[in-house]
């Protein structure tokens, strides 16, 4: 007999990779309205795969209505029960963007949504593995989880210019709403997907630099392609542990270690996240870590996560064994 839920789960990967194909393409102007039709369907089809799975095939229909399931409204409800989750408002924001581009869109739209759209992203491959150990890092590239923007300005003048006076006041309050928002939730909600560049004479102030030529026909080339960090390194320490912990529960495995001279079962800590970062040389390493000169703080990325959990799976005495490593370094 077919597994629903396997099969919901391939159908969700192959919409959510959709999603990407299209509005990584350059070529597409219709991407924003593509993307919100494919996420919204990757996400629909893996909540009700996890639904199906903790509370039975049943769960996912109508009670009155035996032949209709769910929307993706109820399913976000029954999964995410605290409305103010950052995730959930995320969805919801984009959920509403979907069913307005199904009657009326705007390019600007993009510009707006973007930063949602990334975080939404992200949002995505860290709830596939954790309720379905399904990495979609696999599928794809890990760079093309980097969504691609056009720049345009949504300024209230340039809004104002560009669209009827009923649009552009729209915009202007959905931009405005969504901001406010981006302030109070933090990265579950939205990731700024913007490079901000300054000219400084200070090495030690910048976050990455440019050669100036006399010979190119504008005033500066660029060396090298450069990624924005704040989509890439989107893991604070606590997002890291709390990260590492969800997938090691969902595995069932706890670390060996040692307290008070007795053999235990713990859970990862924020003193066995340092141990790694020493081990491994985590911080100096350009794909795991970034250090943002402003606010002098540190971000890693999924892999710092995929890394840790790899290791610990292939050894749960980890913590004792960098621990034993360490101490024979210091002599």
């Amino acid at each position: 007999m077919e597994n629903l839920s396997n099969r919901l789960v391939d159908k969700s990967v192959e919409a959510f990779i959709m999603g990407l194909e299209i509005y990584n393409k350059p070529t597409i102007r219709y991407r924003v309205e593509g993307f919100s039709f494919f996420i919204c369907n990757a996400w629909e089809l893996m909540l009700k795969a996890y639904l199906i799975n903790r509370d039975g095939e049943t769960s996912i229909y109508y009670a009155d209505k035996a032949d209709r399931t769910i929307s993706l409204e109820e399913s976000i409800k029954r999964v995410f029960t605290n409305k103010h989750d950052p995730l959930r408002l995320n969805l919801e924001q984009i959920i509403s963007l979907r069913n307005t581009s199904t009657h009326f869109i705007t390019e600007d739209y993009e510009q707006i949504f973007a930063p949602l759209f990334q975080a939404c992203v992200f949002n995505y491959v860290e709830k596939m593995q954790e309720f379905h150990t399904v990495d979609v890092s696999k599928n794809i590239a890990p760079s093309f989880l980097s969504l691609s923007v056009n720049v345009s300005d949504i300024s209230d003048k340039a809004l104002k210019a560009n669209y009827s006076a009923v649009v552009a006041e729209r915009m202007i309050r959905k931009r405005n709403e969504i901001a406010g928002e981006r302030q109070e939730e933090g990265a579950k909600y939205s990731i700024p997907i913007e490079t901000r560049l300054v000219i400084t004479k200070d090495p030690n102030k910048a976050d990455f630099a440019v050669n100036v030529s006399k010979t190119a026909d504008t005033n500066v080339t660029i060396v090298r392609d450069i990624k924005d960090p704040n989509a890439i390194f989107t893991f604070a320490q606590r997002k890291v542990i709390d990260s590492v912990n969800k997938r090691l529960k969902k595995k069932h495995i706890l670390l060996d270690k040692i307290k008070n001279g007795e053999p235990v079962k713990d859970k990862f800590t924020s003193n066995d996240f340092q141990l790694f970062i020493k081990f491994y040389d985590i911080k100096n390493n350009e794909s795991m870590c970034y250090h943002y000169n402003i606010g002098n703080r540190y971000g890693y990325s999924q892999k710092v996560v995929d890394f840790i959990i790899d290791e610990i799976e292939k050894n749960h005495s980890i913590i004792l064994h960098i621990k034993q490593e360490l101490l024979k370094a210091k002599k």
